[in-house]
């Protein structure tokens, strides 16, 4: 499964930033994908516990944002959303457009969790 291994490099990066923040562990994760990014939100949900067991993330609630598919017309210069398999632009219908949302998948918060420090 593919998923799997997306998940793994997940937990890799959300542990980066619990250290980086000096944290004890993380409570939510929200991930950013997009339809063309290769990765299907419902198997990432099932491989994360299996990748996050027994890590500082392991209870961890994982979220998923959307991504629109979002092209830019090198035509007419409007930017406009477009179907998966219809990236054409949404104003003047030519075919010449670049692909400029849609294909991400990012971490796109990290809810920490600290432990209180004891005051001397």
């Amino acid at each position: 499964m593919h998923e799997l291994a997306v998940a793994q490099a997940l937990v890799e990066q959300v542990d980066a930033v619990i250290d980086q923040h000096h944290a004890s562990s993380a409570s939510a994760i929200r991930v950013r994908i997009g339809p063309l990014a290769g990765v299907v939100p419902e198997l990432l949900a099932t491989a994360f516990p299996l990748a996050a067991a027994g890590s500082r993330m392991e209870h961890a609630q994982l979220e998923f944002t959307q991504a629109p598919i979002q092209v830019h017309c090198q035509t007419c210069g409007a930017e406009t959303e477009a179907a998966m398999n219809r990236l054409v632009c949404g104003d003047c219908g030519d075919w010449h457009t670049q692909l400029i949302s849609g294909d991400e998948l990012l971490l796109e918060s990290v809810e920490l969790e600290t432990t209180p420090t004891l005051a001397p």
